[in-house]
């Protein structure tokens, strides 16, 4: 095992083993899921909840209970759902979509000024402004600044250092080996909580109520002693939680779309002769995103690749048997690799290859509804799935419409691997649209 790899590991190793497998490292048993059939008895809410893997572990250390790290039956976790719940329906991503819109033309406009770009970083910056201003009315100046948001630094820094410290787990040896380490997890975190709290005092000198976003619910409620209401500290966690995944995982779809798009010409003049027949000239009205089909279809089968968030956990509520035998007891716990799901013989041949057709309406009806899990599963599946979806096809329908790109032919895509994915050293040469 490669500790810089190990979601890719774990695809190899199940290829190699089959749809469940055993891995010890460092002393510690992980037992890892990749076929539908097993998939689909771990997502069975009547016998399985949510594990808090060692990777989402570590990172209480940062967000503490906040939404994606809570334990289930910590009274903050179903407070801050029901409360923050409604802002991500689908009828609340209409008060977002000229948000989005407006900062993919910032993008635009930055990409203006070059004709080389880092396609992760700078849909990074997209995602982080995107988030930023539509949930709490924030801007991080992503396209202004001459270096990324020291955010962006501090933020890959923690998440890196905190999955890796939970994962290999040996007494004194790992306190010694990440003391230096540590030290600098310990900056970061407190110049990540000093953003968010200069977020919350702006908020507040600004005047709370007058903005519709996730920071107004959130201060609102606690001013109005609704029963849902979040204390200071958890405000600060579910800030942290929506800044990191809601941008760092939809930055690596964007990624990931445009590689596979990019290497493709055939298919990028249909996805962009789609977006000309249903949007237009101009930026779309809120009804026609959903209308881009093939661009959905092109989403959706970069996820099944390469899911950004590659895996979520489930335990046994009580002793049960998973597949053919598999006897779990109560308390014991998989790893889903979803990677490793969206492989499965049921997607059909070459899985490896990029095909958007995987998701022609007929082609989903055929499988089982359990073989494509790109946001989790079950009531703590991501709760911002639908806010996500609407932004990268926005920006991705935008990029069609207005950008043609070259790829590097030499570029072989490589994956880093943080608590999500990314591709790594993805450059594309690129110049306005030549119509």
């Amino acid at each position: 095992m490669n500790v810089t790899t190990p979601v890719q590991d774990a695809v190899r190793l199940a290829q190699e083993l089959g749809p469940i497998f055993e891995r010890v490292v460092m002393g510690n048993r992980f037992v890892v899921v990749s076929g539908v059939d097993l998939v689909t008895d771990l997502n069975d809410d009547t016998r399985f909840t949510k594990h808090l893997g060692p990777a989402v572990e570590g990172l209480r250390s940062i967000s503490g209970d906040g939404l994606f790290t809570a334990y289930s039956d910590e009274p903050n976790w179903r407070k801050a759902h029901d409360l923050l719940r409604p802002a991500f329906t689908q009828a609340a991503m209409r008060t977002y979509h000229d948000t989005m819109v407006e900062v993919t033309r910032d993008l635009l406009s930055y990409w203006r000024t070059r004709d080389r770009v880092d396609v992760s970083a700078d849909m990074t910056k997209l995602t982080l402004e995107t988030i930023g201003r539509t949930a709490f009315s924030y801007s991080f100046d992503a396209f202004t600044r001459s270096e990324p948001h020291p955010f962006v630094g501090a933020m890959v820094r923690t998440l890196t250092h905190n999955q890796r410290r939970e994962v290999i787990r040996v007494p004194i040896l790992t306190d010694l080996w990440f003391r230096n380490r540590d030290r600098r997890n310990e900056e970061d975190k407190a110049f990540l909580a000093g953003v968010i709290d200069d977020i919350v005092r702006t908020r507040r000198d600004h005047g709370v109520g007058q903005e519709n976003d996730l920071l107004d619910i959130m201060l609102t409620a606690a001013r109005d002693a609704d029963p849902n209401a979040l204390d200071e500290v958890n405000i600060r966690h579910q800030i942290l939680t929506f800044l990191i995944a809601g941008h760092e995982t939809t930055s690596g779809a964007l990624s990931f779309a445009l590689y596979y798009l990019s290497r493709d010409p055939e298919l990028w003049a249909q996805a962009r002769a789609e977006i000309d027949e249903v949007w237009g000239d101009g930026p779309p009205a809120f009804e026609q995103v959903a209308k881009a089909r093939l661009v959905r279809r092109i989403l959706d089968e970069a996820l099944r690749l390469w899911p950004t968030a590659p895996g979520y956990a489930r335990q046994a509520l009580t002793d049960t048997v998973i597949g053919d035998g598999y006897r779990m007891k109560k308390g014991d716990w998989a790893m889903i690799l979803i990677p490793g799901l969206h492989r499965d013989p049921v997607f059909g041949e070459n899985t490896e290859e990029f095909d958007p057709d995987r998701f022609l309406s007929a082609a989903v009806r055929a499988r089982p509804a359990q073989a494509y899990k790109p946001f989790g599963t079950g009531e703590r599946a991501c709760i911002g799935r639908q806010f996500a979806v609407h932004e990268a096809m926005i920006a991705l329908g935008t990029v069609l419409q207005n950008v043609d790109v070259r790829p590097d032919p030499d570029y072989r895509l490589r994956i880093e691997e943080r608590l999500t994915l990314m591709p790594k050293g993805f450059e594309l040469s690129i110049s306005p649209r030549r119509r």
